[in-house]
């Protein structure tokens, strides 16, 4: 599996509006072209709506 790095995710991420479910987050994500292991991490958190950039970060890097 292919590491992605916090870098990754912002470029992802690219003109997300917040508060952002993660259904609208992975959409934008794929949108920008990301990696589908990104996508497929980003799908994966338990949280269903972010706040901002920093909660998605914490949300995908948290347990790493």
């Amino acid at each position: 599996m292919a590491s992605i790095s916090p870098i990754d995710l912002q470029k992802a991420l690219k003109g997300a509006e917040y508060p952002a479910s993660r259904d609208d987050l992975v959409t934008l994500a794929k949108d920008n072209g990301a990696d589908d292991t990104l996508v497929e991490k980003l799908g994966d958190v338990p949280t269903d709506e972010f706040d901002g950039p920093n909660d998605v970060q914490k949300a995908v890097f948290g347990n790493e």
